[in-house]
């Protein structure tokens, strides 16, 4: 399977990515975001990190790169695309996904081990979750508190189109288990297609069952399951 990483100056989880693909087979590529044309891409993902240092908003400045016109057109003709914390706001910010990305309920950056619920895995992204799992995924994020408005809340849950909810280990979902205030506790959303995934956790740093564990290599692979 053919992947395209796209790079940003400030991106710092591309090379984490790079090696969660590359450890499954992938046939990766590292893709600058000056290009103006994709390599032939089965998966694109929009890493993690800071690109362009978050000035303005995090993402505003990366979705207007030359690439992304590309990854636009991609992800409207069906290629399958995830972005990944920085890359979920990218995501927003060029439209392909609906929401918006707030700072952190307590104004504070987050980073630490979380747990999250696979409310859908009847998708490429998720099929080798069972639905209702639980896995213990990272975050690293000022901006992780997903919100929208009620009409597009109701679309979302109508279309099972969230894909992930923080919880606790036993499952609970509410407000303690919440770590950045998002909205009914959404870690990640699907596009109306299910091509499209942004999430804030980071399943490519959940890959090792020797290091920080491994409930993020399903998700890749998931892709892989045709």
């Amino acid at each position: 399977m053919n992947s395209s990483v796209i790079v940003f100056p400030g991106s710092n989880c591309d090379r984490d990515v790079a090696v969660a693909l590359e450890k499954l087979q992938f046939k990766n590529k590292m893709v600058w975001h000056k290009e103006t044309t994709l390599p032939k891409s089965d998966l694109i993902v929009i890493p993690g990190g800071f690109s362009y240092g978050d000035y303005l908003r995090s993402g505003a400045i990366a979705a207007k790169s030359n690439v992304l016109s590309e990854v636009i057109k991609a992800g409207k003709d069906g290629s399958l695309i995830i972005g990944i914390c920085n890359g979920f706001q990218i995501l927003i910010e060029t439209g392909l996904l609906k929401g918006v990305l707030l700072r952190n309920k307590n104004l504070k950056f987050l980073s630490k081990d979380i747990f999250i619920k696979v409310l859908e895995s009847k998708n490429k992204f998720c099929n080798q979750y069972k639905k209702g799992e639980i896995i213990k995924l990272n975050i690293a994020h000022n901006e992780g508190n997903y919100f929208t408005n009620s009409d597009h809340l109701k679309e979302l849950e109508d279309k099972n189109l969230i894909a992930f909810k923080y919880c606790n280990k036993e499952g609970d979902i509410n407000e303690t288990t919440n770590p950045n205030g998002s909205i009914n506790n959404i870690a990640g959303i699907f596009n109306d297609k299910k091509n499209i995934l942004g999430m804030m956790p980071h399943p490519e740093r959940m890959i090792n069952k020797f290091s920080y564990g491994d409930d993020g290599i399903n998700l890749f692979t998931s892709l892989l399951n045709k």
